[in-house]
């Protein structure tokens, strides 16, 4: 009789072995360290190729370098591949021809995890929970190769809680067992709610790029699908899009269809079933999780309309005159809007006046900053300033930096993007409440540019 927790590992053992043959010709082994800049935090070897040395050849070439900008840099046959969060480097090292996208998927997927089990990842964060990332990195990675990093999974078996009982220990053993070698290791099928609900969060950032004469020089949208999953047991859940949804760029150009580009999926979606149906098929993992990940490029919906206004009045003064209009319903608004509009930088004050929210001069960012708590659909709000300037002897082209602005939109989307159902089916025939809703945004991605009649002298 095998004792349940060397069954356990000897599971794990096989299923990181049949993982491992699959992987070996496109994952590579890698080695993980994590830097602080000054000194090393983590370091997990997993060749003998490597010394623990390697940490401060990548000090010194790599952090010590301010030429270097790349996140990947090879030295010799050696490679590095690093992300930095909160002033700490993640640096995967190989000698191989490694996949650079699953490396650093790897290491983006280290801090996701993380961040889940301790918070906020920075330095203290580290070096107080490093008996928990050694442990982390060795469930995740094996001898170099990535394992299963399912964050479910791990909290399951990897617990900063208080020691389990022995006949506990054994019966979770078992369920983790089942789990990490079954058709959906995302998800336990124990899981019990009292109120069985799904959030799904459409959530997309405009990025748009606007001349002074109103071309629009650039407009895509990136957007990703959250969904909060607090169901029973093991849902069957479809979830249906438009019914015109182009992902083929050979089927391009329906009218009033959506276009996406650039898909990405959560590892549980059936991918045959979208193909066929754009219907998207899934077991959810239990809590939150990214279902899916797009990029829209073609017929984007722009919420907001600017229309700038800048004249010179000699060479002592610029008058700004600032339209904004919402591109949406009257039952819609736009919240949290913020408008950047620059200024010379020989400004000395700046009077303005608005009709809608309020707006102030920063000289220390040669800007004025007008704040709008709400725009409704349809609805014009208009910023007339006039700023001074102080007289210079020598006249320069002045950079008229681009107008930023921010703002939030609920229940619109600027790709035309629109849930039309959302079921679950489950065995026991529970009846689930569902929630969807839509958010665009922008945040420093969202410019319109300005001209002159001719050069401002600073």
């Amino acid at each position: 009789m095998i004792p349940a927790h060397l069954a356990d590992k000897f599971a794990r053992h096989f299923l990181s072995s049949i993982k491992r043959e699959r992987q070996v010709f496109t994952a590579r082994f890698i080695d993980i360290v994590i830097h602080s800049g000054e000194q090393v935090l983590i370091s997990r070897l997993y060749r003998t190729d490597f010394k623990r040395s390697i940490a401060d050849v990548f000090r010194i070439q790599v952090i010590s370098n301010s030429d270097v900008r790349s996140p990947i840099i090879t030295l010799g046959s050696t490679s590095f591949f690093h992300v930095r969060v909160n002033n700490l480097y993640v640096v995967a090292v190989t000698k191989t021809n490694a996949n650079a996208a699953l490396v650093f998927e790897y290491c983006y997927r280290l801090i996701s995890i993380a961040k889940s089990y301790f918070g906020k990842v920075d330095e203290e964060a580290v070096k107080n929970n490093f008996v928990l990332i050694y442990e982390l990195i060795d469930e995740i990675n094996d001898f170099g190769y990535p394992q299963n990093s399912e964050i479910d999974t791990l909290k399951s078996y990897i617990t900063t809680e208080s020691i389990m009982s022995s006949a506990y220990a054994a019966e979770e053993s078992s369920k983790i067992t089942t789990q990490a070698t079954g058709a959906t290791s995302w998800r336990r099928g124990d899981v019990k709610y009292k109120k069985n609900e799904a959030f799904v969060d459409v959530v997309e950032t405009v990025n748009l790029s606007m001349s002074a004469k109103g071309t629009i020089l650039r407009a895509d949208v990136d957007g990703h699908i959250q969904m909060r999953a607090y169901l029973s047991g093991t849902p069957e859940c479809k979830f249906g899009l438009n019914d015109k949804l182009v992902i083929d760029k050979n089927e391009r150009g329906v009218s009033d269809a959506v276009e996406l580009d650039d898909c990405r999926f959560h590892q549980c979606v059936r991918l045959t079933e979208f193909d066929a149906s754009r219907t998207i098929s899934f077991i959810p993992p239990d809590g939150e999780f990214e279902l899916m990940r797009y990029r829209c490029t073609s017929n984007v919906k722009l919420p907001l309309r600017i229309i700038p206004t800048v004249n010179e009045i000699g060479t002592t003064q610029v008058s700004y005159t600032v339209t904004v209009k919402g591109n949406f319903g009257v039952k819609l608004s736009a919240t949290n809007v913020v408008l950047k509009i620059p200024t010379p930088l020989n400004t000395t004050t700046v009077d303005c006046k608005v009709a809608n929210g309020k707006a102030k001069y920063v000289p220390a960012e040669n800007l004025v900053v007008w704040k709008i708590p709400r725009i409704q659909g349809g609805q014009e709000c208009t910023f007339t300033a006039t700023a001074d300037l102080t007289s210079t002897t020598v006249r320069q082209v002045w950079a008229r930096p681009p107008i930023d602005v921010d703002f939030q939109v609920l229940m619109f989307t600027a790709s035309g993007l629109i849930v039309r159902f959302l079921k679950v089916f489950e065995k026991s025939n529970y009846h689930s409440i569902k929630w969807v809703r839509y958010l665009t945004k922008a945040s420093g991605s969202y410019q319109i540019r300005v001209s002159f009649g001719f050069p401002i002298g600073f």
